[in-house]
């Protein structure tokens, strides 16, 4: 409703007050310039660079004239241009009028022979924002781009109103206006301007993604590989309210919609709705039945073919080479750094050394065949409580002094062993799922610490991969909403496992979609060197409205120029700067009503 007053205001306003320079029509401001200046050689769509740019409007009429008449001015002109080459002063000058002289012989043929049709050609301009600042960066951008095109603007000066009156659909050419502003142009040249043609985006086999700015369908086919886009990862960025879970649910739904698997983590149960209406599999991930064993060793896809396509891959390559338990062990080291912010790293050996001792009486080491033993044959937290708590009686019957941390870590351990974190950790692994459409609810963890819900975030994020990478034939999008709570500066490891698994997802037919309110976390300096690979290495990116802080960090994270700024500080719902590589557009998320029916009642809407 917004834009369709901010259109009325314009075509028809409310009030019109008249400026110099300038007008205010309704709750807009307005600034009028005219055409006087073309290429002489025109480019197919050149006009358009002008038209195009959000904020224009504009109004270009042809009146034809008699070509005889043209024809000796034309002729004129040439001479002129003729005498001049012979008289430059220097070489400039001379190219110039040498130039000048081709382009009208060219014209003056094409009328004469080819019979082109000639006329008078009046182009208005008016440039509109809802403040005088947004008002004077649109208009310094147009002239840039008429500039670049060999186009030149005036400023209407003096005659705002009747610019106006003449851009407006309800008057028509106005005299005074095209007296300042006619020029004689061959047809050919104004059609060929073409001043709202638009190529959009277009993938073969994509599904319909939104529209650009200027009215073009996008078409995007996120699995496609060529050039710039090496990877089918997005991340989502903007502060709430500006659309990213309607565009979200638009992007899995199509993506189910075309075969692929899909696994959200949903800390706001934004997904329930939608999982049921796709016939998924939603699971309460909180303390329902959707539990995970953090000692249960996760069974994943070997793979040793080294992936080339980023430089940073060296720990990943070496991780493939470990022992399912070494993975396992190194996993469990961020898992208790999470859950115990007192860690230290003697407590943390302890508990790995125990781990490695507790893993053997359960008949498991560095070579077993993992992928044959069911869930209830792994330790449980409280086996592993148990094991640190009779380790310390033993030492201290023995007199070791190193009883002593063994009886603080079962103190830290007897509250997810048998207290009351034990609902969230204490069991055998019940998650379970071969759906094609898995959500992972952790709503009811709303009102525990930030600890147990980033600890939890975490344990689900290793599950997802490795439900992600055992099958390297099936194509599986991970949606990891508000990506946040991975965020701990104490344990940058999170965010480390994470970006990993944005590099190695496409190995394994993956893709990850990093959803986040703002860009400031991921860029702090305790895990700027994970954090900004996870907004940097996606191929497609979708950044919405955002103000202060994350918009300064946002611009310079992607080089932003002030017509992107100002498509984000404008906060439209719906509306997102995309980037597809090194392609980018301003995107606007035109949801069909359809799809609408399977979003459900929640965000997104």
């Amino acid at each position: 409703m917004e834009k369709n007053r901010a259109l009325l205001d314009v075509i028809a306003p409310m009030n019109v007050k008249i400026k110099k320079d300038s007008l205010i029509l309704g709750e807009n401001n307005a600034q009028c310039f005219g055409v006087i200046s073309y290429p002489q050689s025109a480019k197919y769509g050149w006009l358009s660079e002008i038209t195009n740019i959000p904020g224009t409007v504009a109004s270009i009429s042809f009146e034809t004239v008699n070509s005889g008449e043209f024809l000796e001015h034309l002729n004129k002109n040439i001479s002129v241009y003729a005498s001049e080459a012979r008289d430059a002063k220097n070489e400039l000058e001379r190219l110039r009028a040498e130039q000048a002289e081709k382009s009208g012989k060219q014209l003056l043929k094409r009328i004469d022979i080819g019979g082109e049709q000639v006329g008078l050609v009046s182009t208005a301009i008016m440039s509109v924002a809802g403040d005088s600042e947004t008002l004077g960066k649109i208009s310094r951008r147009q002239k840039s781009a008429a500039s670049l095109i060999k186009c030149k603007e005036r400023l209407l000066s003096f005659r705002q109103l009747d610019a106006f009156s003449q851009i407006s659909p309800t008057s028509g050419k106005n005299k005074n206006i095209s007296s300042m502003i006619d020029r004689i142009m061959p047809l050919s040249s104004v059609v060929c301007g073409f001043p709202h043609s638009h190529g959009g985006y277009t993938d073969d086999d994509g599904y319909y993604l939104g529209m650009d700015g200027a009215g073009g369908l996008v078409i995007l086919d996120t699995w496609k590989r060529s050039g710039d886009r090496t990877n089918s990862n997005m991340v989502v960025l903007g502060i709430n309210g500006t659309g990213k879970s309607t565009a979200v649910k638009h992007i899995i739904l199509n993506e189910f919609m075309l075969g692929k698997r899909i696994i959200i983590i949903d800390p706001e149960r934004e997904y329930k709705d939608m999982c049921k209406a796709c016939g998924g599999d939603w699971i309460n991930a909180a303390g329902g039945k959707g539990k995970i064993n953090p000692l249960q060793i996760k069974v994943s896809s070997k793979d040793t073919q080294d992936d080339d396509s980023y430089e940073d891959n060296e720990d990943d390559t070496e991780e493939e080479k470990l022992s399912e338990l070494a993975i396992h062990l190194k996993n469990l080291e961020v898992f208790f750094s999470l859950y115990i912010s007192s860690l230290s790293d003697t407590k943390l050996a302890i508990i790995k050394r125990s781990l490695i001792e507790l893993y053997k009486k359960f008949n498991i080491d560095w070579d077993t065949d993992n992928s044959k033993l069911r869930a209830e044959d792994y330790p449980i937290m409280e086996d592993l409580y148990n094991y640190i708590l009779s380790e310390a009686e033993r030492m201290k019957d023995e007199g070791d002094d190193q009883f002593k941390e063994y009886e603080d870590i079962a103190r830290l351990f007897e509250d997810v062993a048998k207290g009351g974190d034990s609902f969230l950790w204490n069991g055998h692994t019940t998650l379970k799922s071969d759906a094609q459409f898995v959500v992972l609810d952790t709503k009811d963890l709303q009102d525990s610490s930030e600890r147990i819900k980033g600890t939890e975030y975490y344990l689900l994020s290793t599950w997802m991969w490795a439900e992600m990478s055992r099958d390297r034939t099936e194509k599986v999008v991970g949606v990891f909403d508000e990506a946040y709570l991975l965020i701990d500066k104490r344990v940058p490891q999170t965010l480390a496992f994470l970006r990993n698994a944005s590099k190695r997802c496409r190995k394994y037919e993956g893709s990850m979609i990093i959803i986040s309110h703002s860009v400031v976390d991921f860029l702090d300096e305790s895990v700027k060197m994970y954090g900004q690979a996870l907004l940097d290495l996606p191929t497609y990116k979708f950044i919405f409205g955002c103000d202060g802080e994350n918009l300064k960090q946002t611009k310079q994270l992607y080089n932003l120029n002030d017509s992107e700024e100002e498509l984000l500080l404008s906060k439209n719902r719906g509306h997102a700067l995309f980037f597809a590589g090194s392609k980018r557009m301003h995107l606007n998320f035109k949801i069909p009503e359809y799809e609408k029916e399977y979003m459900g009642n929640a965000g997104g809407r």
